[in-house]
């Protein structure tokens, strides 16, 4: 055990006069720079047996057996000219990075020509105190029967992607599965020496299931033996743990409360986001009392290109996906069988591609080409109120099912008392890059075009549109942040959150200060972009949340809020705005779309403010809504089947050798068997939960495909 080090740790900038700090500070002595402590994981036998104190390479400290420190991390580590095959299944699992680690580069153990290389990998599962989070058999019998079953939910979703880059076997081996409150993540991926199959999996279970809770001890029991039978499939095994899960997760209580706010920003003319709740639609909802979306639906939605800007497109998406989304729940209020997460899923393709083709369509009508084409970004959140029978006489509609869909690099977090976790992966040229395997995401960085979009609502034909769409359980207390990239450019929300999430979470803020606060922080930070923010408090709690001031805890200071669906306190007209930061040509990137490489590089996407009338967007939004959804609604019908303990700093992203910080983007990307086209990028427009609580969890995201781009 190490109590201190006598090797400094570097600033990040490289232009600091005076790089070196002591080994603890949070900033820089000289100038003020967030220090990054970065731990990675060795894999490797070799590396069990370097002994905790060293110093390798002159900048990685070795914390504990295999857990290492880097101390340079403005540097970029070693990697090698080809990269090798043995960490393929790295980058093609990207697009599952909130449970998969990822490549970080290489290390020699010795300066000898014959001195083993480690691979080193980031993103793994150690605290920022240098520790291994606990494996799932330390923490498994500790827990809730809702969590237990929701673990075994994400290891059966992560089978198939796993199995696919055959490294299944990473799930059999109870050491290499940690868990972070809800979420559980892979240490690093095992090939191992056999094809691996459920009835494995199931064995694998069947040690936990002896420990289980009682109340789900028994069924999980039925489980692991349907999983031995080779007349099971993953569909029927599925569906019998879906049941399970929702079963005891109904039997939480459930309060949602949503605040949304959209602001220009210093430097736009125009806004071309949209969101959805704002004010106006709390109070349209409460006074007409026909609006049933909130707070069950959110979303944030970036316009780009296109002769009349992206706010055409942006405005379009959000009333034509409300409208939509408004039949779906309809139908599912009438239903007495649950939908199945793969039915669900289905359905919210279908809606995005209808919404897509209802803005192409229009592109088309007008006759727009490559980067005049107008388009949008998508995130959008659907907290599904399925009935869920606890027993024959106790129905309820508190399901606690979370669907995120996502196209663009608009982002969705998940913010506990004690983590962050971004939950979507953005779609642009760095994560296609990585999950076809060409580099790693550090490396991708140093491209021009590497927040360059690869794909947005729009902008082409529903055929070429993938996507991504994630179920998750909320089975904790926390805050789900909607927000578009004026926010989360350059890492701000994950520098931020500390400062609000636990504030709000602990009755010491109100949500609706804590989202102003995020806008001015954009203003500030990203001013040079329009932003959006929409956040949306998950109580765990039956009693109201009452505010109060932590200087005087015994009177509350201000009136309580509700923490159930009502209207949130009035919303401040303008915002603050403070802070002008000149746009970096990587930021500027972020909201460019691609076109085919056979094309000639169009010239930067000229903004405008739409002339297209509000009440026209949602009558066409409505027709459109009422005939995309006219095919597959009927489908709803029909049933399917301990090292040195380090002070915690920061969580920071992966290093990006400039002088300046670079935006951490982390996205979705096209499969390893498509690559789409790019081009220059324009005008950049485009959670981690508490170790008790966080949300829930993503089947493995349909396929990265990135087709054709869009214009910005």
């Amino acid at each position: 055990m190490i109590s201190s080090f006598s090797e400094p740790i570097y600033c990040p900038n490289l232009s600091c006069p005076d790089p070196r700090n002591t080994f603890g500070r949070q900033h820089c002595a000289a100038c003020e720079t967030d220090l990054i402590y970065r731990y990675v994981w060795v894999v490797g036998q070799a590396a069990e047996e370097v002994p905790a104190g060293k110093v390798i390479a002159d900048r990685y400290f070795v914390i504990a057996p295999q857990i290492w420190l880097d101390s340079r991390p403005a540097l970029p580590p070693s990697v090698p000219e080809q990269l090798p095959d043995t960490i393929m299944p790295y980058l093609h699992l990207y697009p599952q990075r909130l449970h998969t680690p990822e490549v970080y580069g290489y290390c020699a153990l010795g300066e000898a020509p014959e001195a083993a290389e480690v691979l080193l990998l980031e993103n793994v599962p150690i605290n920022n105190f240098g520790s291994l989070y606990p494996s799932i058999l330390q923490a498994w019998s500790g827990t809730t029967a809702a969590r237990q079953v929701y673990w075994l939910w994400q290891m059966l979703q992560l089978w198939t992607p796993l199995s696919e880059q055959g490294v299944a076997s990473s799930l059999l081996v109870p050491e290499n599965l940690r868990v972070e409150g809800w979420r559980v993540r892979l240490l690093e991926l095992h090939r191992g020496n056999f094809v691996p199959t459920l009835r494995d999996l199931g064995d694998v279970w069947s040690g936990l299931v002896e420990s289980a809770q009682p109340e789900v001890q028994s069924k999980l029991g039925e489980i692991c033996q349907f999983m031995r039978r080779s007349s099971m499939n993953f569909d029927a095994i599925a569906l019998e743990l879906n049941d399970l899960l929702l079963e005891q997760a109904t039997q939480l209580p459930l309060h949602l409360e949503v605040v949304g706010m959209t602001d220009t920003g210093p430097q736009r003319s125009q806004n071309e986001d949209s969101c959805y709740p704002v004010a106006a639609d709390f109070q349209f909802s409460k006074t007409s009392g026909g609006e049933k979306l909130i707070p069950y639906l959110t979303m944030v939605c970036d316009g780009v290109g296109g002769h009349e800007g992206g706010e055409v497109a942006s405005q379009l998406a959000v009333q034509s996906l409300k409208a939509l989304i408004q039949n779906l729940l309809a139908e599912i209020a009438q239903q007495e069988e649950l939908m199945t997460p793969t039915m669900v899923i289905k359905q919210l393709e279908e809606i995005v591609r209808v919404v897509n083709n209802v803005i192409s369509a229009q592109n088309n009508e007008q006759g727009k080409e490559l980067r005049q084409r107008m388009g949008t970004t998508l995130v959008m959140a659907l907290q599904l109120p399925q009935k869920v029978k606890i027993s024959e006489d106790l129905p309820s509609n508190n399901s606690h099912e979370l669907y995120l869909v996502n196209v663009g690099d608009s982002r969705a977090y998940w913010i506990g008392k004690n983590y962050c976790h971004r939950l979507t992966v953005d779609d642009d040229v760095a994560s296609r890059e990585v999950q076809l395997g060409h580099c790693l995401y550090w490396e991708t960085q140093l491209r021009s075009d590497a927040g360059a979009l690869t794909q947005a609502l729009g902008t082409r034909d529903a055929d070429f549109l993938r996507p991504t769409i994630q179920r998750f359980i909320i089975e904790e207390e926390g805050l789900l942040l909607l927000c578009s990239d004026g926010l989360s450019d350059n890492d701000w929300v994950e520098k931020s959150w500390e400062n609000y999430g636990p504030e709000v979470l602990e009755g010491k803020m109100s949500l609706e200060a804590a989202v102003q606060s995020w806008i001015r922080l954009a203003n500030e930070k990203n001013g040079y972009d329009n932003t959006s923010v929409v956040a949306t408090h998950c109580r765990m709690s039956p009693e109201r949340l009452v505010l109060f001031d932590p200087a005087v805890a015994s009177a509350p200071a201000s009136a309580p809020v509700s923490a159930s669906v009502s209207l949130p306190p009035s919303l401040v007209a303008s915002l603050q705005k403070s802070g002008r930061i000149p746009e970096s040509p990587l930021s500027e990137s972020s909201k460019q779309l691609l076109y085919p490489e056979t094309s000639p590089a169009p010239e930067p996407v000229q903004k405008r403010r739409s002339k297209l009338p509000l009440p026209l967007l949602a009558v066409l939004g409505l027709i459109l809504a009422g005939g995309g959804l006219g095919l597959w609604v009927q489908s709803l019908q029909s049933p399917q089947p301990e090292p040195a303990q380090v002070p915690p700093p920061p969580e920071t992203p992966a290093p990006i050798p400039s002088e300046t910080p670079s935006p951490g983007a982390e996205s979705p990307s096209p499969s390893p068997e498509s690559t789409p086209a790019e081009i220059p990028p324009p005008d950049s427009e485009n959670l981690s939960p508490s170790p008790e609580s966080t949300p829930a969890e993503i089947p493995p995201p349909q396929e990265a495909e990135t087709p054709l781009p869009s214009a910005e």
